[in-house]
């Protein structure tokens, strides 16, 4: 049975500021209704598989897992890495999952931060890598190449093993432009994808073989697990001395049993702006808009509009991107140095490379909409059922209207509730929480008032999931 692997982890620098460290591009819908990780899985509906066992870092399991749950998907778990070690342990760590029950399925690693645009091309490459997978072969998936790319490393193919698969001649890193050229020229070259296709039992061989030191880190951070719902926790001090390597590096590269199937299949990974405005729709002029967005003599463009109308006059070739809380313009052969401002960000200790103003919690979000030197207001709104974590402040005070739906509040001693334009009052040193009763969201405005007003200012009396 093949078992797909699905690798969730990133770093969110590259579609800054769409894309933040702790809300990566894999989480956002940038092509489709649906996020990068919903359409990974949704594009696996065409072939007989287990549910997915998804990997990603401890920041962002509460993001998976509701992404999953709005989609309706099942999984075998989600393997929670508390620092990310590339992909050569992140695949072990499944493979290691995988053989526990005494299978040995087929693993179908894939990432989730690709587009793939034309799903029977996707499907057929799988079908065909089977065939040598089911043999102990470890296939890789070469994207055939439709321009010479310097961005991506390459595969070149060696001799014919079927009418779909060929034997690994070598793996080459990323080249000058004439040598990618010449690479796309021969026709016996694809872009290394990243995608893999092998026996779990045969991966844990090979990387025994030529990384042991991974298998075995690895192999002690699986034996002290902590099941919590879908979150499978490692042991962190293991995981913490495991080498950072990537799968090519640690086995790829070195095995006798390489293999890669092409696949022609529209695929990118997204890794830019221009990248995402290459595989977007596009208007007659070769703009591709999203959101509230006007244009008049605008050419060649990628716009998007999360927040307010973004309106442009004669303009061409621009990226340019609004968030509530930033807004990026920059030339569309200049989108690789985006990086540059995220390190600045960095550096000044700015929360806008970390995440979105709108944050994201198990419970639900909460939005800042106005701050000042001793106030802020936000909107928050929790889903039904949840409640946040029992908290105090010792410099600010809080009020609390209710705008939708029914609140719980735990005020110091007192429980009461408060339904649609009904507020409270919470006092400085008050131990306090919300929890929505209901059927429907709760949504409330927040006014905090006082000397101090950062989000350090919180003693957890009881870690009800996450507080804020």
């Amino acid at each position: 049975m093949l078992l797909p692997v699905i690798m969730a982890g990133g770093s969110g620098s590259r579609l800054w500021p769409l894309s933040r460290t702790l809300y990566p591009k894999q989480f956002l819908a940038l092509t489709s209704n649906a996020t990068m990780l919903q359409e990974t899985i949704k594009r696996l509906d065409g072939i007989e598989h287990q549910a997915p066992l998804l990997i990603c870092n401890e920041d962002h399991r509460f993001i998976v897992a509701e992404q999953l749950r709005k989609g309706g998907m099942d999984n075998s778990g989600i393997i929670l890495e508390p620092v990310g070690r590339n992909t050569a342990p992140a695949i072990a760590l499944a493979a290691l999952k995988a053989v526990a029950n005494n299978e040995d399925p087929l693993l179908l690693v894939l990432a989730a931060d690709h587009v793939i645009q034309n799903t029977d091309a996707f499907l057929s490459s799988v079908k065909h890598a089977k065939v040598e997978a089911e043999k102990g072969k470890l296939v890789t998936f070469g994207i055939v190449p439709t321009h010479p790319e310097t961005g991506y490393g390459y595969i070149r193919r060696g001799n014919i093993l079927n009418r779909e698969a060929y034997s690994v001649d070598a793996f080459v890193e990323k080249p000058q432009l004439e040598t990618a050229q010449e690479y796309v020229d021969s026709g016996k070259y694809y872009w290394n994808s990243g995608m893999f296709l092998f026996k779990a039992s045969r991966y844990l061989e090979e990387l025994d073989k030529f990384a042991p030191d991974i298998l075995l880190s690895c192999k002690k951070a699986m034996l002290e697990t902590a099941t919590d719902l879908d979150f499978i926790r490692l042991d962190k001090n293991a995981f913490m001395i495991c080498p950072d390597d990537s799968v090519d590096y640690a086995v790829m590269e070195k095995t006798k049993d390489a293999v890669v199937v092409p696949m022609d299949a529209n695929w990118s990974d997204v890794g830019s702006w221009s990248a995402l405005w290459e595989v977007n729709e596009k208007d007659e002029y070769g703009n591709a808009l999203r959101g509230d967005v006007l244009v008049e003599n605008t050419h060649n463009s990628y716009i998007y509009s999360q927040d307010k109308l973004v309106a442009t006059v004669g303009v061409d070739n621009l990226v340019i991107v609004e968030t509530k809380d930033a807004v990026l313009v920059a030339h569309k052969d200049k989108v690789q140095d985006v990086k540059g401002i995220v390190s600045q960000l960095k550096q000044a200790n700015r929360y806008e490379y970390l995440q979105h103003r709108e944050v994201y919690r198990p419970w639900g979000t909460h939005d800042e909409i106005a701050e000042g030197d001793r106030f802020h207001v936000k909107h928050v709104m929790v889903k039904p059922g949840e409640r946040t974590a029992t908290q105090m402040h010792y410099h600010r005070a809080e009020h609390w209207v209710v705008v939708k739906g029914t609140a719980k509040v735990i005020n110091g001693d007192k429980s009461y509730l408060l339904t649609e334009n009904e507020s409270t009052y919470i006092p400085i040193g008050s131990p306090h929480s919300i929890e929505n009763p209901g059927q429907i969201p709760l949504e409330l405005i927040e006014v905090r008032s006082g000397s101090y007003l950062s989000e350090d200012d919180v003693v957890r009396i009881e870690d009800y999931g996450v507080g804020y």
